[in-house]
């Protein structure tokens, strides 16, 4: 602790830690008001035009995720000055994991889609820095790549749906669109698919699971932190934020509850055959967020409240866990449960946070996640298929209390078996403090659930959830039921694989060892993504301005005339007969520049016709009253002509004969642009002229920019930060040109030997 505070500075050490907690203490004091009915609300406009707001609001599902987030932020930033003791890099790692939190209550807090999904992108970014933080090694850095590439393709699909249900909904007030629900719209099947993929790649849903259990590459306290309360709960929180309008359709009902139901049962599975302890539980996580989804894909007051409980009971007691697990790992130097035992006598109070949070986590009485396993039982037999929410639950929860034997019996209960790498010792009390903490509070609101009931899990169901469903009672005795006897199923279940957790580890390994998975072909899929990349950059960018020209002008004529001879959209032979003579002449004036440029072996030559092309550009634009832009046209052009010319005195002649050449393939290309461009001009020349936007501009330019030259008004005022960014791009152009030219010796003014000629 010493150390961290040492090398790193108070600031980097305890601020972050304060602030959390002031955060913490804020959202306990809006608990009263949320729990009465209200939603504290502010917004500020941030683009109106379209609808688009930037405010939090604070219902029952925004304050219970706000609660756990800031709450538990506090207490693993605490727990992290002691882990990272002595970390050169500590103040990097406090300010990457306070801008993680920050980012995650903008998430809950968001009352408009947009601003919810910026946020989202912030969590995804600053989980990438806290997975990759020892980027030394190259497992964390594609671990860190694996996580950012995976959930941020969901976000760019979620981000379609967003876009999807502001139009639907002519808004993206969250409330306001929740209100009005979405389920009878005809986009509703496509706006379902595109949140479902966004939440089942932030939540990790089977098939895109892979990348969070190797998420743990990351320090236990990243690990504590973002697998129980915050970034792996972002898809769920998605779910359940958009729960009242999407919620209550058949493609709902079997999409949540078999994706969830499906990660629930694989989690628990895999967690089974795992011997490191940090990623048993990384497994755990899947199958809790598995269960949540499960439950989220019901409607009835017992399902949700079921979630809601579940919800505060997983956050406690993952929490806790990982921050042992990294204690255990901190004082020992291993995380492996065949070298690990004898903890008890060395480490009592570790093995007392362990003990209390695991027997949450396997559900038994009096603990909080009894009662949420008991309520989630009891929804079961509400669902529209009992058995097969209830089987899925049973199973997953029998799997549930055998991990949570290795994680907490094991390490502690069992005899030593042998030397560790570390001689095992209590950690500092920075680092007990948080797992203590959040285990209590598992055994403190399983005694006394009335707090959780009134504060947290109501208003979650009547604010946020389901405005008409009933919450169930929250108690530890419901009397002997369905869920008391599944319970005990359970129990007895689980202590039986534990008892057998050799065997079952040695079956497990036998049976899913052999599954494809997605991780397995990632190595792969990221090799040809760039081998991909290099054939392409080869292909585009093989160092020919030539290719890149005739590249980007053959898509231009195929995109043009492909799209005007599909839409049947070519124009009706012009009427020439307002053409007079001067037209011609500048025509052919233009032309006749044009056929010199193109023929001529002399590059000078060409620069010099391409001069008279533009002037006689220049001209067509004074003939129809445009001097503004002729003038314009003239200095481009000139200085276009003198920069180009001073260049190409250092290049070689086309043709050392200067005879003129003819390639035809370039001349058919620029025939088919310019006769393309040609078309498309005639096309809209021949549409009625839309005057909208210059009565706009006639009628605003006076009074609203006090200018009477309605070109200049547009440039400078209405247009100002485009003209100013144009005026940038010329500056560094011009200035690039003068260093250019600045600091090369024209070719006449050095002899062979360098010296002055």
């Amino acid at each position: 602790m010493a150390g961290a505070q040492g090398r790193n500075g108070i600031v980097a050490g305890w601020l972050p830690v304060a602030i959390a907690a002031a955060l913490f203490a804020f959202f306990v004091s809006l608990a009263p008001e949320v729990a009465a009915g209200r939603a504290p609300a502010v917004s500020w406009d941030w683009l109106p035009s379209l609808g688009i707001a930037f405010g939090f609001r604070v219902d029952g599902l925004a304050l219970t995720f706000a609660l756990l987030i800031s709450g538990i932020g506090a207490l693993v930033l605490l727990y992290s000055n002691a882990y990272l003791a002595g970390h050169p890099q500590y103040a990097r790692f406090a300010l990457f994991l306070t801008s993680f939190m920050l980012a995650m209550l903008g998430l809950v807090l968001a009352a408009d889609l947009i601003a919810l999904f910026v946020f989202w992108e912030l969590t995804t970014i600053t989980s990438y820095l806290l997975i990759g933080f020892i980027h030394e090694d190259p497992k964390s850095r594609r671990n860190a790549l694996q996580a950012l590439f995976v959930t941020g393709g969901g976000a760019l699909a979620m981000l379609a749906g967003f876009i999807l249900i502001g139009m639907a909904a002519g808004t993206f007030d969250i409330a306001a669109i929740n209100a009005a629900g979405l389920q009878a719209h005809p986009w509703y099947g496509a706006i379902l698919v595109l949140m479902l993929i966004g939440a089942f790649t932030k939540s990790a849903q089977v098939p895109l699971h892979f990348w969070l259990p190797n998420a743990m590459a990351a320090p236990t306290p990243v690990s504590a932190f973002l697998h129980s309360a915050t970034m792996v709960k972002g898809g769920v929180y998605l779910l359940a934020r958009l729960h009242p309008s999407l919620s209550g359709t058949e493609a709902w009902l079997w999409s949540l509850t078999l994706f969830g139901g499906a990660t629930a049962v694989f989690a628990s599975l895999q967690a089974m055959r795992q011997t490191d302890l940090k990623q048993a539980l990384a497994y755990t996580t899947l199958m809790a967020l598995g269960t949540l989804v499960l439950l989220l894909g019901q409607s009835t007051g017992y399902a949700l409240t079921a979630f809601a409980a579940f919800l505060v009971v997983h956050s406690l007691y993952k929490a806790a866990l990982f921050l042992v697990v990294g204690c255990v790992d901190h004082e020992t130097g291993t995380r492996q449960v065949g070298v690990l035992g004898g903890l008890l006598r060395p480490m009592p109070a570790t093995a007392l946070a362990a003990a209390l949070a695991a027997l949450s986590m396997a559900g038994i009485p009096p603990l909080l996640g009894f009662i949420a396993k008991e309520i989630a039982y009891a929804s079961a037999a509400q669902s529209f298929a009992p058995l097969l929410v209830a089987a899925t639950l049973l199973a997953a929860n029998v799997l549930m209390v055998a991990v949570a034997g290795v994680v907490a019996i094991g390490p502690f209960w069992q005899r030593a078996r042998g030397p560790l790498p570390k001689a095992p010792h209590e950690a500092p009390w920075a680092m007990l403090a948080g797992p203590l903490l959040l285990a209590a509070l598992g055994l403190g609101l399983g005694l006394l659930p009335g707090p959780v009931q009134t504060y947290l899990v109501d208003p979650v169901v009547l604010g946020a959830l389901g405005p008409g469903a009933v919450p169930a009672e929250l108690k530890l005795w419901a009397g002997v039921n369905l869920a008391l006897v599944l319970s005990g199923v359970t129990l007895a279940l689980g202590i039986a694989v534990w008892l057998a957790r050799g065997a079952a580890r040695r079956a497990l390994e036998r049976a899913l060892g052999a599954l494809p998975s997605l991780d397995a072909g990632w190595d792969g899929f990221m090799d040809g993504l760039k081998a991909f990349a290099v054939w392409q950059t080869r292909i585009i960018q093989g160092g020919r301005l030539r290719v890149y020209m005739a590249t980007m002008f053959v898509v231009v004529a195929a995109a043009v005339g492909g799209s005007m001879l599909l839409r049947g959209a070519l124009p009706a032979w012009p009427d020439l007969s307002d053409v007079t003579p001067q037209n011609v002449v500048l025509l052919g004036l233009i032309g006749a520049g044009s056929v010199l440029a193109a023929f001529t072996g002399s590059r000078i030559l060409a620069m010099a016709a391409l001069g008279v092309t533009g002037i006689g550009v220049a001209m067509t634009f004074i003939v129809f009253s445009a001097p503004d832009v002729a003038i314009t046209q003239l200095l481009v052009e000139t200085l276009i002509v003198v920069l180009v010319a001073v260049a190409l005195l250092r290049l070689p002649q086309l043709d050392p004969t200067g005879r003129p050449s003819f390639r035809p393939w370039d001349a058919a290309l620029a025939a088919a642009v310019g006769i393309g461009t040609t078309l498309v001009l005639l096309a809209v020349l021949q549409q009625p002229l839309d005057l909208s936007l210059t009565a706009f501009f006639e009628a605003a330019s006076y009074p609203e920019a006090f200018g009477r030259n309605i070109v200049n008004v547009i440039l400078v005022d209405f247009r100002a930060l485009d003209t100013f960014g144009e005026i940038a791009v010329v500056v560094i152009a011009a200035l690039s040109s003068y260093a250019l030219l600045r600091t090369t010796a024209p070719v006449w003014g050095r002899g062979p030997g360098g010296t002055r000629r």
